[in-house]
């Protein structure tokens, strides 16, 4: 079995499928985009297990606790390493995490879109080490995210080909 599937599986973990997006909607972009070496991974939001949106959704600070944004977080980067392993056929190509931007619907004066973050920062360090894990980050908040989803993170990766 391969590392990061390992990894996953001893934290009793499991990758979702794509999205099931709400009835009507279409999706007409790439989830993971490949330039040479490099993954451009597009907006995910937290998933459940099935692919269907996860509950609870809203706006932090007014809808759900820092504590269920860092799990919404957390959910979201299981969706992107789905994504990945259905783009590159195997975690373990990931050479290095380059860049992550988190998004986080925000109700006025919420604050701690970092800590929210972290859900998805602290899953990708655990399951990738130091090295291949760390990433640059920005963490922000936004007035509204698609089907009020309470955190939409891009990302890009670079592996070994």
């Amino acid at each position: 079995m391969a590392r990061i599937a390992q990894r996953l599986a001893a934290l009793g973990l499991a990758l979702p499928p794509s999205i099931m997006p709400p009835p009507g909607v279409m999706l007409p972009f790439d989830f993971v985009r490949i330039a040479g070496r490099r993954a451009l991974i597009s907006g995910h939001g937290p998933l459940n297990p099935d692919g269907t949106l996860a509950v609870p959704l809203g706006k932090l600070g007014h809808d759900l606790s820092v504590e269920q944004g860092y799990a919404a977080a957390r959910l979201t980067a299981l969706a992107m390493l789905g994504s990945l392993q259905r783009a590159l056929g195997d975690l373990d190509r990931i050479t290095a995490w380059t860049r992550v931007f988190g998004m986080v619907a925000s109700a006025p004066g919420f604050d701690k879109q970092p800590a929210v973050i972290n859900g998805f920062s602290d899953l990708i360090l655990e399951l990738f080490g130091p090295d291949v894990g760390a990433h640059a980050r920005s963490a922000v908040g936004m007035a509204e995210l698609p089907f009020n989803i309470p955190v939409e993170i891009e990302g890009e990766v670079e592996f070994d080909a």
